[in-house]
């Protein structure tokens, strides 16, 4: 069968990017392969994949340095990138985080698992667009606009990754509720998807970077709030 959704595999292991262009292809996926993280972005720039498998130990250019730099094109700042990696490092898994992964699975590969976790995604992903209304939040001088995925601040665009924008959009639809990590990791990333507590601290550390520490409050102890448009 064909679903025509693009998945780039990254890794240096030939035996590993047999397997997974083998297990893909069987299930509908297009298909490309790299062997590191140079090839993996100039083949990026033509194919456009949706969903990214990348590994972190590679030669010339490791997969944490790929990872970013696939997230400053703009074709890439909406694909999910899922590490596939044997580096089982605290440091290694948010350092992923950091750069934008969506998800970090450890080695070894478990096939019909994975399978069933990438064919999850594209279904959440393709209901999602199929259900999604025209939804504009305007809070104080922030625009987000769910349907096109931009945030404007003062009328000025700012680039947010997916992940970025769907948290700081999930925050702003409730102002002053507080939410603790663990209910944000499951609105954002999914109960299906095992990634740290922390990651959420860097993303909003990063989402503040671009517009400013006045609209989402820590509240210690607990989690984070939007502010309601009288606070900022």
């Amino acid at each position: 069968m064909q679903n025509n959704n693009r998945v780039l595999v990254v890794d240096d292991e030939p035996d590993i990017l047999d397997l997974l262009k083998y297990n893909l292809e069987r299930e509908g996926y297009e298909v490309e392969i790299a062997s590191n993280g140079e090839e993996a972005i100039k083949k990026a720039e033509f194919f456009k994949p949706e969903l990214i498998l990348l590994d972190i130990m590679m030669p010339k250019m490791d997969g944490v340095e790929t990872c970013r730099l696939l997230r400053e094109m703009p074709d890439m700042k909406d694909s999910y990138i899922i590490f596939l990696t044997a580096r089982a490092e605290e440091y290694s898994e948010v350092a992923a985080f950091d750069v934008g992964a969506d998800d970090y699975l450890n080695k070894p590969i478990k096939p019909r698992a994975l399978m069933s976790r990438i064919n999850a995604l594209f279904r959440r992903e393709f209901k999602k667009q199929q259900t999604q209304s025209h939804e504009v939040i305007e809070i104080a001088d922030l625009c987000i606009d769910k349907t096109s995925y931009t945030l404007q601040k003062e009328g000025e665009l700012i680039a947010l990754p997916k992940k970025e924008f769907e948290l700081i959009y999930f925050l702003a639809q409730t102002p002053n509720k507080v939410y603790n990590r663990e209910d944000l990791l499951k609105n954002i990333w999914g109960q299906d998807v095992y990634v740290l507590a922390r990651t959420v601290d860097v993303h909003i550390r990063r989402i503040r970077e671009k517009i400013g520490d006045n609209y989402i409050k820590t509240v210690k102890g607990v989690g984070y709030k939007f502010m309601s448009p009288d606070e900022i």
